[in-house]
């Protein structure tokens, strides 16, 4: 049988770090993964960080849809149509502000046979964990089911910080076992039993958050690109874009993490639907983010 795996956290938090680093390790050691990735606008801009580790035929996005509740039947076709393989594993990785308890509720129904009953794994960032202020809430629910908690950004945590967050984390699922990611064991998570743990309600709206995108141009300079995420308000929670700089030929990826924090890499290949920016949160409106980057382009000239 066949082990579905789900990642869920926080927006920023390293779930698509984690899902890569399983692909990889995966493939190394002969299993056959198949990919299944979610965002609000425009999953198949992460779709091409795998490419080059994994056939393209074994990834799927599935966007503009909240899989915990409006897309999971969507979720399950996806899922029910994943072809047999030798020693295959299929990997979900969900949207930052899913309702990871009403997701794994939803997906273990209606799934094949073939596969076994599904496991969640969350992304904790040490960092910044539990200074969400109102969306406190949603990130611990988005671990209240796991059967595995991966801790992220730990670099610049002191070791009291790392310490009171796993004190947290064990109050909410005492179930769940912690590790870093460095000390993850490829051969126990498919052996991993689905969480028992009850989980507390949480308010569904929570869960929705507005988001949009639109076309970017090309930008002179990555000075555009700073300006862009520094002018877009806090509230919107995360930025992601992929366009070309100046007269390079291939594209550049960027993005602002909840932290305020932008990073900025090649990006692999062509993105299938065009240059774009992308945000989630309030205050994501196609005006404002043409407005933004008009204004970006205005200065630079």
């Amino acid at each position: 049988m066949e082990a579905i795996i789900t990642i869920v956290g926080f927006l920023g938090a390293g779930k698509t770090t984690l899902l890569k680093h399983l692909t990889t390790r995966y493939i190394d050691q002969g299993w056959s993964p198949f990919i299944i990735l979610n965002d609000y606008e425009n999953a198949n801009l992460d779709i091409q960080q795998f490419i080059g580790k994994i056939e393209p035929k074994w990834v799927r996005a599935l966007s503009g849809s909240c899989i915990c509740c409006s897309g999971i039947n969507e979720l399950r076709d996806f899922v029910n149509r994943v072809p047999k393989r030798t020693n295959g594993i299929t990997l979900i990785e969900a949207n930052g502000t899913s309702d990871a308890c009403s997701l794994m509720g939803f997906l273990g129904v209606g799934v094949n046979s073939r596969f076994l009953p599904p496991i969640q794994i969350s992304v904790v960032d040490v960092k910044n964990w539990q200074k969400r202020g109102e969306h406190n809430e949603l990130e611990a629910n988005q671990l209240q089911v796991s059967s595995l908690i991966v801790l992220t950004h730990l670099e610049n945590t002191s070791m009291n910080r790392q310490a009171s967050v796993v004190s947290e984390i064990h109050a909410i699922n005492p179930l769940a076992e912690i590790i870093k990611m460095d000390e993850i064991d490829l051969s126990l998570i498919p052996k991993l039993s689905p969480s028992k743990n009850k989980a507390q309600k949480l308010d569904h709206l929570k869960a929705h958050w507005s988001s949009c995108s639109v076309d970017l141009p090309n930008l002179p300079n990555l000075n555009c690109i700073y300006d862009i995420c520094k002018t877009l308000p806090k509230s919107i929670l995360r930025i992601k874009g992929c366009t070309q700089i100046g007269a390079e030929d291939g594209y550049t990826y960027f993005e602002r993490t909840p932290d305020g924090q932008v990073y900025i890499r090649p990006y692999n290949g062509v993105p299938i639907t065009g240059a774009k920016l992308l945000t989630v949160g309030l205050g994501s409106e196609p005006s404002l983010l043409k407005e933004v980057i008009e204004n970006s382009l205005k200065v630079t000239k």
